[in-house]
């Protein structure tokens, strides 16, 4: 066998590192909390805001290409959630001018090819998080030189990321480039106040969102992300464009996420024994979490995170009144882990499910992460991942005085493929709703794009390909642990080794030499093409769970998937071997291997 047949898996030494598929459970609310119970909510009773309306764009100042954006604690946050029969606001952090700050953040819409400058202000002075945080995690006040600060004492880490951007490294966005309020505490790859997006890209779809180490996934669950509209003299967003696409009031934009309530409305994430899915990654999983560490039993992360209210714009189960016409909908998957598969169905005007439904209809696809594509598809569903967003024409034409409902057949757990997925919660079926009410504006023209025709535009042939790979192993505490590594040897851009450090912590476990398989955030870099390079990526996914990929820094073009063939002595419970007692190795297998913690 060649060292490149096998992919090596981290985990603890000696230990067999599969990783059962996702069982959620049912539950109760914790003692001392009540939960919000989507079946007490309104569906489909509150107006979803678009992301595109004029007035909830962000207006620049110095030159038409400086932006100042605040964020700051917004207490009185209405996502239309009821507690009985009144209704309850939700603290929420946000994006926003002039002091006012919303969920979703307002929108940047730009012009191709025009740079903007952006500073992003960090105002959450004294304030506490708004979930709980788990400081033992790699996060960015553990890093060498930090771990003497708190958010007690020194407040929120924050950094916005543009995702999807084509932006140099100094204005990223990556984690480690956070800010504390007022800059008291910068970050190690920190470089400076503004932001230059230079805009250098297809038209397209991208957002913003918090990306501070460690915790990512509560700044965003509290509310900080928002959308990026790139604009170019096709896609002008102005009626009458070339290209008949839809144009304000009939281009519509629109966050979807999970969420989870208290009763009283404050935001929820689970992080203590007896919340949700605790026992499924942490008791059930035999994790050891010191109570010196752990008091009580937390706070500890978990390792996905899927809620039971389905949340559009910061509003739950909201409606949108059309007009019987064509119109485009910007969409974005902002879940922490839940894939969603979209469908359209017809029901009567007052319906809140699909007893009386018909479909699912038909609509068009035009764009996804990368601008528009090369050619509209027509689907009658779409799968839909964390992270990606989709450019989609519905025409509304045909079904006047009725509802369209948005309905998800993704489930409730990790995708692995099954369409429709297991729904664990009653109503993360149904998203929003689109009532076909308004008459129909005979000024204006009823347009449906004729010219998409751009896709995706790789300059050159790979002159090298590449293996990456995506794992799933334990932490020192048994959590779950999901890590990015190589599925080859590591090598420079000059083909010459990139080897584990030569330090005791790594000696220890006995990573030396070349490195290879699951590889820490804080460990040396293996990935990094020459400038201007063009490569061939394979991403090989040894986890039980399907995966998007986001790259920084770069457009890519997808060349196809394929299935792993497993060597056929390994299992789908267990693909680890020893090839040491395996004689006949006939495909891919896993190797366990240590990971070097943080700490």
């Amino acid at each position: 066998m060649k060292r490149r047949d096998f992919i090596k898996i981290s985990g603890m030494a000696g230990a067999s590192l599969a990783i059962p598929g996702f069982i959620r459970r049912s539950f109760a609310a914790p003692a001392g909390l009540e939960l919000s119970d989507p079946a007490l909510q309104d569906k489909f009773a509150i107006f979803a805001p678009n992301a595109l309306d004029p007035g909830f764009k962000y207006i620049p100042t110095r030159n038409g290409n400086f932006y100042n954006i605040g964020i700051a604690k917004n207490a009185n946050h209405i996502t239309g959630l009821q507690n009985g029969d009144a209704a309850v606001k939700t603290p929420i952090w946000g994006y926003g001018q002039n002091g006012a700050v919303t969920w979703p953040g307002m929108t940047f819409e730009v012009q191709k090819d025009r740079p903007i400058q952006v500073q992003y202000e960090n105002n959450l002075f004294g304030e506490a998080h708004l979930l709980h945080v788990d400081t033992n995690l790699h996060w960015a006040y553990s890093l060498p030189g930090y771990d003497q600060y708190t958010i007690a004492n020194d407040g929120v880490p924050l950094v916005a990321h543009l995702h999807g951007g084509h932006t140099l490294y100094l204005y990223d966005g990556n984690p480690e480039q956070f800010i504390s309020p007022g800059y008291k505490i910068r970050g190690p790859r920190w470089r400076g106040k503004t932001m230059i997006y230079q805009n250098d890209q297809p038209a397209g779809t991208l957002w913003y969102h918090d990306h501070a180490l460690g915790i990512t996934r509560l700044n965003v669950y509290a509310g900080l992300a928002g959308f990026y509209i790139i604009r170019d003299q096709y896609d002008t967003g102005i009626a009458g464009n070339g290209l008949d696409l839809p144009a304000y009031p009939y281009e519509l934009a629109y966050a979807i996420q999970d969420r989870m309530f208290l009763a009283t409305g404050e935001l929820f994430y689970p992080a203590y024994p007896g919340d949700p899915a605790y026992e499924d990654f942490i008791t059930g999983e035999g994790a050891i979490l010191p109570e010196a560490l752990f008091p009580g039993g937390g706070p500890t992360a978990l390792a996905e995170f899927f809620g039971d209210h389905m949340v559009v714009n910061g509003k739950i189960w909201p409606k949108e009144e059309v007009e019987p016409r064509n119109y485009r909908m910007r969409l974005l998957n902002g879940c922490d882990s839940r894939f969603m598969v979209i469908q359209f169905f017809e029901a009567p005007l007052d319906a809140t499910d699909f007893t009386s439904a018909e479909g699912p209809l038909e609509f068009t696809v035009i764009g996804s992460d990368q601008g528009l594509a090369s050619s509209p598809t027509n689907l009658y569903r779409l799968l839909f991942e964390p992270g990606s967003r989709y450019d989609i024409i519905f025409n509304f034409a045909g079904h006047g005085n009725k509802r369209i409902i948005m309905k998800n057949i993704g489930g409730d757990e990790p995708f692995g493929g099954d369409i429709p997925g297991p729904q664990e919660f009653e109503f993360t079926d149904r998203i929003m709703a689109f009532d076909v009410k308004k008459p129909l504006n005979n000024l204006i023209d009823d347009v449906s794009p004729t010219g998409i025709s751009f896709g995706p535009n790789v300059p050159a042939a790979p002159t090298r390909l590449r293996k990456v790979a995506l794992f799933e192993g334990r932490d020192e505490f048994g959590r779950l642990q999901p890590l990015l590594g190589t599925a080859e040897p590591a090598t420079d851009f000059a083909g010459k080794p990139i080897n584990w450090p030569d330090t005791q912590p790594y000696i220890d476990a006995g990573l030396v030499g070349q490195m290879e398989g699951s590889i820490a955030w804080h460990s040396p870099t293996t990935e990094n093409p020459a400038l201007g390079s063009t490569e061939e990526w394979e991403i090989w996914n040894a986890t039980a769970d399907a995966h998007p990929i986001h790259l920084h820094l770069v457009h890519f073009e997808v060349l196809g998937r394929r299935e792993i063939k497993w060597d056929s002595a390994t299992n789908e419970d267990d693909r680890v071997l020893d090839p040491d007692e395996d004689d006949e190795i006939n495909g891919t297998y896993l190797v366990s291997q240590p990971v070097v913690q943080h700490r």
